[in-house]
């Protein structure tokens, strides 16, 4: 009888947990995750990884900065606590993490940071001039152990975007000079202080083919779940997605616009899109006042309202792009459309702004015409790249649609760039690319429209707008620079130097094995892995209630 009595108590039991208590898979620290990468790195190294993808990917994972720029380009702190900014905004006073150490053991101190800084400061600096430049007016103080004193020699308020940068570990590295850097045995054996360690690397017919990454167990931040992280490289996109198809990957870094009607039929495959840190325009060459009217607001204007943008990213891009309604990045800190124009296609509005410029509607042709009865005639030149072709060839169809006469010249992008920045184009389409703080002046400010001068191609010159741009650059506090910045863009939005276009987006891809994948703007490609802390691709079972607890 009481075994019995026995029995039903323990199905009682059973019961009340089965109706109260459920399990569910959660993420489980282990596992391996391979990612293909369209390109070879050549110097895993921070100070010399600018200009190639594959090699900022894997340096985003080894290295670590002062600070991080988070996916809305904000600066964030990382082997810094935090810093304080001194009126007038030229002293920077960086607190260290002491609890950080390297991957080989030693201790990570404001010493890195100075050896670090000394490297890019000295003239032979093989990596971008503008960082040279910018650190060699700095002046780099090893305060204590834990915390270093930056002094500029004047305000500049996109300074913290070059604390980014990834520091070098001086135990390994003392004594070298800048003109070494580029042939150090460092840079295929990088020692950093990031998320993972390198553990071994195979070299294909002079190249790394790949790289194997392992979690850092003393990693000072939020460590991944993954515990082993390995990048294959391949000579092209193509032939990355290729790998995933011969099963030899579990995600595709990349994804090229014309593979994805291909990687949307992939049945095991998520796509992750995000825009990227650069803005497609159409410039309009301004010093050209004897031959065409881009010197004129209004012709500008009507150029613009004849481009029916949706209708470009819907079939020339396949839907892969952002429309930004001003030329910062949207999403960006600094974005903002209050009191910005905005331009929809219009023909109306294209002949009654042309009209006003002195250019009018031939009544059979429909060709516009100026008062001598010459026709409005011009050169778009782009890159022979088959994406800025397209985009080029459909602008000059919507506007030949309203009696604007183009002729599409494709060019090696080399040969872009000496047109550009010699001024002795036409209209171009053309990449604007801001991979940090939105700082425009640059691109806008009046001094950079010479030949040769700057990157201000259109040799665009307003007064207040280089009043505007130069005064936040000099202005540390956001909330002033905000205030500053849209202004900018609500004027340049009705001078229209250039003419946005749309803002590319990146597509990544992961396989359905592997969980946690999400993605924000990226800056840089190695920005797919700020969430990489989340990915998994082990799960464990656990208990869960299904009771709600309330308060009273």
């Amino acid at each position: 009888m009481l075994v019995g009595i026995g029995f039903l108590v323990a199905a009682a039991i059973l019961a009340y947990m089965a109706s109260t208590y459920t399990t569910e898979f959660r993420p489980a620290p282990g596992g391996t995750y391979v990612e293909s990468v369209g390109g070879y790195p050549q110097s895993l190294n921070p100070l010399l990884s600018f200009y190639n993808d594959a090699d900022r990917d894997v340096v985003a994972l080894v290295f670590s900065g002062l600070t991080r720029m988070n996916m809305r380009g904000e600066i964030e702190p990382d082997l810094a606590l935090g810093w304080e900014i001194q009126e007038p905004g030229i002293t920077y006073t960086f607190r260290l993490n002491r609890n950080i150490v390297w991957h080989d053991g030693y201790p990570f101190t404001a010493s890195d940071v100075v050896f670090t800084l000394a490297l890019l400061q000295d003239p032979d600096y093989p990596g971008p001039p503008d960082v040279g430049e910018l650190w060699r007016t700095v002046e780099v103080t090893e305060v204590d152990d834990y915390t270093v004193r930056f002094v500029l020699r004047e305000p500049y308020a996109p300074f913290l975007d070059y604390t980014t940068l990834g520091i070098l570990p001086e135990h390994r590295l003392r004594g070298i000079s800048s003109a070494e850097l580029t042939r150090l045995d460092f840079n295929r054996e990088p020692v950093g202080t990031g998320p993972f360690r390198l553990m071994e690397m195979e070299l294909g017919e002079g190249h790394i083919s790949s790289v194997t990454l392992k979690r850092f167990p003393r990693y000072y931040g939020r460590g991944p779940y993954l515990e082993n992280l390995v990048l294959r490289f391949y000579p092209t996109p193509h032939a990355a997605y290729e790998a995933y198809q011969d099963g030899l990957v579990e995600g595709i870094a990349r994804i090229p616009l014309d593979l994805l009607p291909e990687a949307f039929a992939e049945p095991e495959l998520r796509l992750y899109s995000a825009p990227t840190a650069e803005m497609t325009m159409i410039y309009l060459n301004e010093l050209l006042t004897d031959t065409l009217p881009f010197d004129d607001a209004r012709v500008r204007r009507a150029l613009y309202y004849a481009i029916d943008r949706q209708a470009l990213v819907d079939g020339v891009l396949m839907g892969q792009a952002v429309l930004p309604d001003t030329p910062l990045i949207p999403g960006t800190w600094a974005y903002t459309t209050e009191g910005v124009p905005t331009y929809e296609r219009s023909a109306e509005r294209v002949y009654e702004l042309m009209a006003e410029a002195g250019w009018r509607r031939e009544a059979i042709t429909d060709v516009l015409r100026n008062t001598a009865g010459a026709p409005l005639a011009f050169t778009l030149t782009a890159s022979n790249d088959p994406v800025d072709v397209a985009v080029a060839e459909a602008v000059a169809v919507q506007w030949q649609q309203l009696g604007i006469s183009v002729t599409v010249q494709a060019v090696p992008p080399l040969a872009l760039s000496g047109m550009m920045d010699s001024r002795v184009y036409a209209a171009a389409v053309a990449r604007l690319v801001v991979p940090g703080d939105p700082d425009p002046y640059p691109f806008w400010h009046e001094t950079q429209a010479l030949a040769g001068q700057g990157q201000n191609y259109a040799g665009f010159q307003n007064r207040r707008i280089s009043e505007l741009v130069e005064q936040a650059r000099v202005t540390p506090r956001r909330d002033d620079r905000l205030i500053l910045y849209k202004e900018f863009q609500q004027l340049f939005m009705e001078e229209l130097p250039a003419l946005p276009l749309y803002v590319p987006v990146y597509t990544y891809a992961l396989d359905m094995r592997v969980n946690g994948g999400q993605l924000g703007p990226l800056m840089h490609s190695g920005d797919r892995f700020l969430t990489v802390p989340d990915w998994y691709v082990l799960r464990r079972r656990v208990v869960a209630s299904q009771v709600q607890v309330t308060n009273p």
